[in-house]
């Protein structure tokens, strides 16, 4: 489920007009990154992968919308980078890389 879901965020990422270039290249990056740490965390934690997986999903969805919605951005924001709290000591690449991608999508929803 959880490959599924990043899977999924990739492939609207790659089809999404709304998004410079620059932005869609870095975020896939991060995504890149991230994805075997996810991956790995799901194996020992399903739900809090899902639920990062989950955030990451709503959050790159109102970062590329044509229209912004500063509100809802930060709500989604918010929500992944709470369900990545705890997990500085026991998977600190994670957390990183999700903050990495928490501060990429900050940008492009100003």
């Amino acid at each position: 489920m959880v490959q599924d879901t990043i899977e999924k965020i990739e492939r609207k990422i790659r089809t999404n007009n709304s998004l410079a270039l620059k932005n869609k290249t870095e975020l896939l990056e991060l995504i890149a990154i991230l994805k075997p740490e996810i991956t790995e965390l799901s194996k020992a934690q399903v739900e809090h992968a899902e639920s990062i997986a989950g955030f990451i999903e709503r959050s790159t969805h109102e970062a590329m919308r044509q229209e912004k919605n500063p509100t809802l951005l930060k709500f989604a924001v918010d929500g992944l980078s709470a369900s990545v709290k705890g997990f500085e000591v026991s998977h600190p690449k994670l957390t990183e890389n999700v903050n990495y991608i928490i501060n990429a999508l900050s940008n492009m929803g100003i």
